[in-house]
């Protein structure tokens, strides 16, 4: 697939032909004035894994590719800093505010705050606490995948590859946020219904490779009896193989690790058998967000949520999604 067809397909899986409905704004939502240009803010979480630094360079890339201004801020993984990043952004007077929260309630303040100050605000790949603000109401929209539909992919899938019996090292995401959240609320709820299989342990390694590796050398060390570990991200799975081999046990075979992202490492840990699958969460937001608030400039109202339709990635498939990867 070529990046072209790739960026095409990002577009259509979150249904743009059909997803906006013409009408009036939602009470409350900020307008966003029909311009040929506009300076807007995209509050980046953190830049230390290659998911981050893709969804970045496809933000920058549109940016630049409309013409638009674009004030980018990094919060090195600290949640008080991103809130901090959306106030000088509205102190700048943006246009929109393209938000990739931390975690999900402490970045409720700089919702509200947006909203206050009568700028739309766009979150994107991550969630905020639904009972403290919602979709439509306090911001324009989600863009992003189903973090509960990719722990179940995971989940569901694992089960038949181990044929219903395993035990399980489960690494989590940050604590807090909403794909370490959904994603962990989806596969334990598959596990929990096969009776074979059991998770052992859970801990976060924060979405992190070097993180992973070391919870998984502890858990191991713990756990020798584990068969499987499933991470929250191929960043954690990554880390995991590396705790693995030094563990003298041989991943693929003495311990099955699935994970979820699709980065171009994953795929090759798939095509070098260290890796059963990975399910994707594409990070190439810029062509769909940018959309978005376009649409949205023209009085669209837009759904609270707009998901992807993300793919599976497993021996069948990973050489040949290499070319497009990251």
């Amino acid at each position: 697939m070529t990046l072209l067809t790739r960026r095409t397909a990002l577009i259509s899986t979150l249904a743009f032909a059909g997803a906006f409905a013409t009408g009036a704004l939602a009470d409350g939502l900020p307008k966003l004035a029909v311009k040929k240009t506009y300076k807007v803010g995209f509050a980046q979480t953190e830049s230390n894994n290659p998911w981050r630094l893709a969804q970045t360079a496809s933000m920058k890339a549109e940016a630049e590719k409309l013409g638009w201004q674009l004030v980018y801020t990094d919060a090195a993984g600290s949640a008080a800093k991103q809130v901090a990043d959306v106030n000088s952004m509205i102190a700048q007077g943006v246009d929109a505010i393209f938000l990739s929260p931390r975690e999900e309630k402490p970045l409720i303040p700089a919702v509200m705050a947006a909203k206050k100050a009568g700028i739309p605000l766009f979150l994107i790949d991550r969630g905020v606490d639904a009972t403290l603000a919602k979709g439509g109401v306090d911001y324009v929209t989600f863009i992003g995948s189903d973090f509960l539909k990719e722990g179940t992919t995971a989940g569901e899938n694992l089960v038949k590859i181990m044929g219903g019996k395993g035990i399980i090292l489960e690494l989590e995401g940050s604590t807090g946020s909403s794909p370490a959240n959904d994603r962990k609320k989806g596969f334990d709820a598959v596990i929990a219904q096969n009776p074979g299989m059991k998770i052992v342990a859970s801990q976060t390694g924060d979405f992190n490779r070097d993180k992973g590796r070391q919870v998984a050398e502890a858990l191991l060390q713990a756990h020798p009896e584990a068969n499987v570990i499933y991470a929250h991200n191929d960043e954690m799975a990554i880390g995991a193989i590396s705790a693995l081999e030094a563990a003298g046990k041989v991943p693929g075979k003495d311990v099955i690790v699935v994970s979820i992202d699709g980065e171009k490492d994953a795929l090759q840990a798939i095509i070098d058998g260290k890796m059963a699958f990975s399910v994707e969460c594409n990070p190439k937001f810029g062509p769909a967000a940018f959309a978005a608030a376009m649409s949205y400039a023209k009085g669209d109202t837009l759904p609270a949520t707009m998901t992807n339709t993300d793919r599976f990635f497993d021996i069948s498939n990973a050489k040949d999604s290499m070319a497009d990867s990251y």
